[in-house]
């Protein structure tokens, strides 16, 4: 079970976590208010396929979207996409909804946007592999733990991505 695999990554980790149950929402807003923190600090991860077989975890605010000509900018490649559902389910072991960097199937590089550090009390919710359940935890104890890269790789929602 998927989400067995990710709740078991998070406690291995050592991390301080709260996992949150609340079934499945309708937007980005009420999966916030449910789990108790702001939509800026709801956190996706997005499978990003740089090529075959290789992919990398990219960690987005809720408020923020992918900037891919940042995103192709940092990883120093002409073209990045997104894998199809089934894609991204072979890349991490997690359908979309549901994917995080814990106990993804491949540990994958992970890039967090530059907005989620900064600030040592910040707790961010992620996915924990089912849809309607999260993990709640420190921003900066959790980009350490993955040793993500940090840096500017989104702009706020609504904004043309390129």
């Amino acid at each position: 079970m998927s989400e067995q695999r990710a709740l078991e990554a998070v406690a291995a980790s050592g991390l301080a976590h709260e996992v949150t149950r609340h079934g499945r929402v309708g937007s980005l807003e009420e999966a916030a208010a449910l789990r108790g923190v702001r939509p800026r600090d709801i956190v996706k991860t997005m499978v990003v396929r740089r090529g075959e077989d290789d992919h990398l975890l990219v960690l987005v605010p809720g408020d923020r979207q992918i900037s891919w000509p940042k995103l192709r900018a940092l990883l120093g490649v002409s073209r990045l996409s997104m894998p199809d559902a089934e894609g991204a389910r072979a890349a991490t072991g997690y359908e979309r909804g549901t994917i995080t960097p814990f106990g993804s199937t491949t540990a994958w590089p992970v890039v967090a946007d530059a907005t989620l550090a900064g600030e040592p009390d910040r707790v961010v919710s992620m996915g924990a592999g089912a849809h309607g359940v999260a993990v709640s935890v420190n921003a900066e104890a959790a980009l350490i733990h993955l040793r993500a890269q940090v840096a500017d790789v989104t702009e706020p929602v609504g904004r043309a991505a390129g």
